[in-house]
């Protein structure tokens, strides 16, 4: 009786220990896509502000090149205008990139509920 005792425990604790690496494993790779979505995002968003950076600089040199208030005034309306384009644009692509990263790193933990269910 105490040897079935022992046997039954250990079954309990092995299976425990295999339900516990499993989710210890799911937990490595929600934090390795999450890790990965966050750098992924980092350099959208520094890409982001350098095009924006360097649209300003391309307004500042065209500035300095316009003959009188008329054409400064132009190019601003032009420059505010394909701004205003860029930063809807922009806020789409970040919008789709943090929609993948959520789904990135939700991943590993469905597939774990799926394998508990089964």
């Amino acid at each position: 009786m105490a040897e079935r005792a022992v046997d039954q425990s250990r079954e309990v604790y092995d299976r425990s220990k295999d339900a516990l690496d499993a989710s210890v494993a799911t937990l490595e790779r929600t934090f390795d896509a999450a890790g990965q979505g966050a750098v992924a995002f980092n350099r959208k968003i520094i890409d982001i502000a350098q095009r924006n950076v360097n649209s300003g600089f391309d307004l500042a040199k065209s500035l300095a090149g316009a003959k009188n208030l008329s054409e400064i005034v132009e190019l601003q309306a032009a420059y505010w205008q394909k701004l205003l384009g860029a930063l809807t644009s922009q806020a789409e692509e970040v919008r789709a990139l943090s929609t993948k990263m959520a789904a990135a790193a939700v991943e590993p933990l469905k597939e774990q509920v799926k394998r508990g269910v089964k």
